[in-house]
């Protein structure tokens, strides 16, 4: 699965399916694709563009993906319908983050780097003899920073 995954062509026919309802024409995931790919719009692609992504995904991404049960793939009729599986592993796919349960702008990747940031600043700040701590000290109050963003982290994605 994670083979399949890595790809960052078939994560963009899954994101774009998870939108969807039904069966959908593979022209009209290709077009999206391509339009991501390109950081344009649909509109605005040239044909070179959509062809190139129609090629790939006739021929080998929607084949992957219907092997590994994500999607239906009728090529034939160039009709795409994603899966139960699909469903499940969309929240892992979410470019946007909106899994991590952000709060406004805040996301969880902030708590971390901010905690970092705050080791670092600690450790500098020791090593300068500005504040008292032993190693073990330093080391407990970061393990503690950690540990309390971890717990947050965990109680939040658990709601």
């Amino acid at each position: 699965m994670f083979h399949v995954l890595q790809n960052e062509r078939r994560r963009r026919v899954l994101q774009y399916l998870s939108d969807t309802e039904g069966p959908v024409d593979m022209r009209d995931i290709a077009e999206q694709v391509a339009a991501w790919e390109h950081d344009t719009t649909v509109q605005q692609l040239t044909s070179d563009q959509r062809q190139r992504v129609y090629i790939a995904l006739y021929q080998s991404h929607l084949p992957k993906l219907a092997d590994f049960d994500l999607i239906t793939y009728n090529r034939n009729r160039g009709v795409v319908e994603r899966t139960a599986l699909a469903d499940e592993v969309a929240q892992y796919l979410d470019p946007n983050g909106a899994n991590d349960h952000s709060d406004g702008n805040t996301t969880w990747t902030r708590y971390y780097g901010g905690t970092t940031l705050v080791s670092i600043g600690l450790i500098a700040l020791t090593a300068l003899g500005i504040l008292p701590f032993t190693s073990i000290a330093l080391a407990s109050v970061i393990t503690a920073m950690y540990a309390i963003v971890t717990v947050g982290f965990t109680r939040w994605s658990d709601d």
